[in-house]
């Protein structure tokens, strides 16, 4: 039992490599679906987190905490699938969240520029050079947005177990690859490694929950405690924790809460 979580290039049949992975091992195959059940959960415009991870630089600069507030709705959902095990991620972030998870593999699919601009040109019936500026347009834009929200490069190899590219390796071959990966006895889920999901699936949870109200606050989480660190000013110490108890212990999962409040002066008093 292992999580899949496939990263791609743009245009490059990843989405279609995910969803043969998926079937081939029987897995649960999510993309989209993590949108539409954070959108229902938190109350959000799905068009909203949408644009949240296609357009962060832009989008964020708009809202006030708009990057913690979208990734964590985001991150709580994606996490709470996961869970189960069993399951193909096919889409940003996915990597970003699974980081020390042992039975996560994380995929990188890409694609040479001459195969990527044919399928656009086909795709859409355009030029070479309108699918070659479509192409560097969407990959600027991811780049920016991991680079934004995480400060690294999504293009990065060494943020990968494997790094596949569609040219001589056809779709197939690259399915069968991941399949067999899958397999590999030291990628399947162990108590320890579903614990540390669990941990961090609840974290999250807490996180999303908080975000709105408190969106500075930093959320972990160990075998069902949770440990919630923010700053706040001495005159709202007792209100803060108060409230902050309030929103977390109605997490299913939530046995404990720590809170450790940071007092600090607010310019100009």
């Amino acid at each position: 039992m292992s999580i899949i979580m496939i990263s791609r290039g743009s245009f490059s049949r990843g989405r279609e490599v995910a969803e043969n992975v998926a079937q081939k091992l029987g897995y649960e195959c999510i993309a989209r679906d993590v949108l539409l059940e954070a959108s229902k959960e938190f109350n959000v415009d799905e068009l909203k987190l949408d644009h949240a991870l296609r357009d962060a630089p832009s989008f964020f600069s708009r809202l006030s905490y708009g990057k913690e507030r979208y990734v964590a709705y985001i991150r709580a959902a994606l996490l709470e699938h996961l869970k189960r095990d069993n399951v193909v991620y096919c889409g940003l972030a996915g990597q970003f969240f699974v980081r020390d998870v042992s039975h996560a593999l994380k995929v990188r699919i890409i694609s040479d520029v001459e195969k990527r601009v044919r399928l656009v040109m086909e795709r859409d019936g355009i030029s070479e050079r309108a699918a070659i500026s479509l192409i560097k347009r969407i990959d600027k834009e991811r780049k920016e947005w991991s680079e934004q929200v995480y400060g690294v490069d999504n293009t990065d190899p060494s943020l990968y177990d494997m790094v596949l590219q569609i040219q001589k390796l056809t779709v197939d071959g690259a399915v069968d690859i991941i399949c067999r990966a899958a397999r590999l006895q030291h990628l399947q889920a162990t108590d320890e490694s579903r614990r540390m999901l669990e941990d961090a699936a609840l974290a999250a949870a807490v996180k999303a929950i908080l975000v709105e109200a408190h969106p500075d606050a930093e959320v972990a989480s160990q075998d069902g405690v949770v440990y919630i660190s923010a700053k706040t000013t001495e005159t709202e110490e007792l209100r803060m924790e108060e409230e902050v108890r309030k929103l977390a212990r109605n997490i299913p999962g939530v046995k404990d809460i720590k809170i450790q409040l940071h007092s600090f002066i607010p310019f100009g008093t």
